[in-house]
């Protein structure tokens, strides 16, 4: 059984769900400006994938975007709901009694 490779310092692991010791981590190198994701099984790296600034934000608004119609979807009640943020929240609160 291969070694286990050092852990990033910054970033963080995700197990997949169908198990076999599939893993992918995800690491930020603010040296170079980029985010590597790489794809592991068995405790060897299978694949990698670079990403630099503008893509990994990019990535980041995809996966926003399909949270929030995963949520739409599971809750149409909420998702029509429009929250109260900023000044107008001061006057949509109820007075103190």
């Amino acid at each position: 059984m291969p070694l286990p490779h050092p852990l990033p310092a910054t970033g963080a692991i995700f197990l997949d769900a169908r198990g076999a010791e599939r893993a992918m981590r995800v690491s930020w190198h603010s040296e170079k400006d980029l985010i590597v994701l790489s794809l592991w099984r068995d405790n060897v790296c299978t694949g990698s994938f670079r990403l630099g600034l503008p893509e990994a934000a990019q990535l980041m608004e995809v996966l926003q975007s399909g949270l929030d119609q995963a949520y739409a979807d599971n809750h149409p009640a909420a998702a029509r709901a429009v929250p109260v943020t900023g000044l107008h929240a001061r006057h949509a609160r109820p007075a103190a009694i």
